[in-house]
């Protein structure tokens, strides 16, 4: 959505949900400042520069500890975060909760966050921009789904549902873990509408923490929990039942760099110059992934069962030939 001129931009339209919440903001977005598509000027053509040799602002870069970010861990070990001119502070967080509100405390100037909770962000009175996937460009890309403990008496999706309106047992009675606005719970709710399962008659559970969400999965507190791609492999191989994924069929996953409105505004030049960095880290991750393969392990906190064998992913550019690339592109 365009400031000024409100409109869908294209790339809200991955995400069916997403365009719902998108359509509401039509009317609020004159008076909340919008979500924007990027910085002002960008959509094909050349991103705001304040002239050669300028100093970009120092800009903090919040993210929560997952594969989706690590371009960013690594311009800032291998230097292309120096090399882009650009001084750049991360910052790791346990929830897309606590993200959030040190988005809107103004602590972080730009963030990985995934397309619900950017809108829910501006929604909330606190005008973002959305500037370039981090990861799901494709539906192979940073897989979300559903996992349940070994001792779970059921395998699906549809068992899940039908043992849970059953009411004859007392196994994970408290739902299925989520985090509200998240990409985790719209994942949940489109998994199950392709499996022909209303997720509205599911019961849920409020659960902010990924860490504790799986452990309540695990030892069948909940019925199953809604995770990213690490901890589905992380339980896969301690024998978890994974329920659903979305690797397969429609792309309903994104994760999205955004920067708050007022930075990309008064900092055009500290933008670009972290894109130009992601673009330089993510080039030398897809040449080389096992090089980083380590660095991801240790930064997304992955578990030694799995550290070994995790796919490094490969990761879309930020901009191509002087343009930022939204999320359609």
């Amino acid at each position: 959505l365009v400031e000024g001129d409100v409109r869908v931009d294209v790339f809200l339209m991955r995400a069916a949900a997403v365009i719902a919440l998108a359509f509401a903001l039509v009317v609020s977005a004159s008076m909340l400042g919008g979500c924007s598509s990027g910085p002002e000027g960008s959509e094909g053509s050349a991103p705001a520069s304040s002239g050669e040799g300028a100093d970009a602002a120092p800009v903090r870069i919040g993210t929560m500890p997952t594969e989706d970010f690590l371009p960013m861990w690594a311009a800032e070990k291998d230097g292309f975060f120096a090399d882009a001119g650009v001084d750049a502070e991360l910052l790791s967080f346990d929830s897309a909760q606590a993200l959030s509100a040190a988005i809107a405390a103004g602590e972080v100037d730009m963030a990985m966050v995934d397309v619900p909770r950017a809108v829910k962000l501006c929604e909330s009175g606190i005008p973002v921009v959305m500037e370039w996937i981090t990861l799901g460009a494709e539906a192979s890309q940073g897989a979300f789904g559903v996992l349940a403990s070994a001792d779970a008496p059921y395998s699906t999706l549809p068992e899940m549902a039908a043992y849970l309106a059953s009411g004859e047992g007392d196994f994970g009675k408290e739902g299925v873990g989520l985090a509200s606005n998240t990409v985790p719970e719209y994942v949940f709710d489109m998994l199950c509408e392709q499996a022909n399962v209303d997720p509205a008659t599911v019961p849920q559970q409020e659960v902010a923490s990924l860490p504790e969400r799986f452990s309540l999965a695990a030892t069948g507190k909940l019925a199953a929990a809604a995770l990213p791609a690490s901890m589905l492999r992380l339980g896969e191989a301690n024998g978890m039942k994974l329920l659903a994924e979305d690797t397969d069929g429609d792309n309903i996953s994104q994760s999205v760099m955004i920067a708050t409105a007022s930075f990309a505004e008064e900092n055009p030049e500290a933008v670009k110059k972290v894109a130009e960095a992601w673009n330089a880290a993510a080039e030398a991750i897809d040449a080389d992934p096992e090089a980083y393969s380590v660095l991801l392990a240790e930064k997304a906190n992955l578990n030694e069962a799995i550290a070994d064998t995790y796919p490094v992913a490969e990761y879309p550019m930020a901009i191509e030939n002087g343009a930022f690339l939204h999320p359609a592109a």
